[in-house]
């Protein structure tokens, strides 16, 4: 006779909390680095569903470099070349994504014409020491807010810094919405951008992009001190093939982050 073991059931409910905690508390989530998307590593790796299992709110791209990615409130925003806001499918695909569920430890009030180095002053003040990752969210209305979006890429795909001479930039005005993003320690250098780096999203859903300027009419900041990062590169082997990694990248970064009038 066929014995039966009988699992009790709060060890079963267990589990299936175990198997649906994805996201952890202070941990940022990023699919590839930085110098990958600066040599032009441009194909898809990861489904768009599958990063929102690692956070509610970040920034990234699209397979092909198709526009500027906004996460927030676990929703994926993508802002086209032409300006325009779409919610890409779950199937949709990106080779670049920085997550995080987002449980702010720390909130700031904004002065009325504060630009964006002064946004980032004040988050510096917040959380001085540079060696710690920050998740950043700003809510507020904005006098002007100015960002930019690329075109999709066909391949062979050129570097960041060549596509981004042909970015498109947003001028917007009187603008209510969330700033998010991230700033990064010097030492994680080539794996994401030292500093800040930082994406847009109106409140009506409409408008929105990679930031490059910014003046806050009023508002407040929201800082998230994460003390784990996880990296995720493509499972694939030739989704880095041929690259060379040991070349020192800033001045390609510093080229492509600029204005472009």
């Amino acid at each position: 006779m066929k014995q039966v073991f009988r699992v009790p059931a709060i060890f079963c409910i267990f589990i299936l909390l175990a198997g649906c905690a994805t996201t952890q508390q202070d941990t940022i989530t990023q699919y590839s680095f930085i110098d990958a998307i600066l040599a032009g590593a441009y194909d898809g790796q990861e489904k768009c569903s599958k990063i929102l299992e690692h956070g509610d709110m970040g920034i990234g791209t699209f397979d092909g470099l198709d526009g500027e990615m906004v996460v927030l409130d676990r929703q994926i925003y993508q802002v086209k070349y032409d300006g325009s806001v779409v919610t890409p499918g779950p199937e949709e695909t990106t080779p670049f994504a920085c997550v995080a569920e987002f449980l702010p430890d720390k909130a700031v009030n904004i002065i009325p014409g504060t630009d964006l180095k002064g946004l980032m002053h004040v988050t510096d003040l917040a959380v001085p020491n540079q060696n710690i990752f920050l998740a950043v969210k700003a809510t507020g209305t904005f006098s002007t807010m100015l960002t930019r979006s690329v075109p999709e890429q066909t391949k062979p795909y050129p570097p960041l810094v060549e596509v981004t001479k042909n970015q498109s930039q947003f001028h917007m005005k009187n603008v209510k919405g969330t700033v998010v993003g991230f700033r990064t320690p010097p030492y994680a250098k080539g794996i994401g951008v030292p500093g800040y780096h930082l994406h847009f999203l109106s409140d009506d859903k409409t408008q929105g992009g990679h930031i490059l300027a910014l003046t806050f009419e009023q508002g407040a900041v929201e800082i998230d001190l994460c003390n784990r990062f996880v990296l995720i590169n493509p499972k694939d082997e030739s989704g880095l093939k041929d690259m060379d990694f040991s070349k020192d990248r800033t001045h390609e970064l510093e080229q492509a982050e600029k204005k472009h009038e």
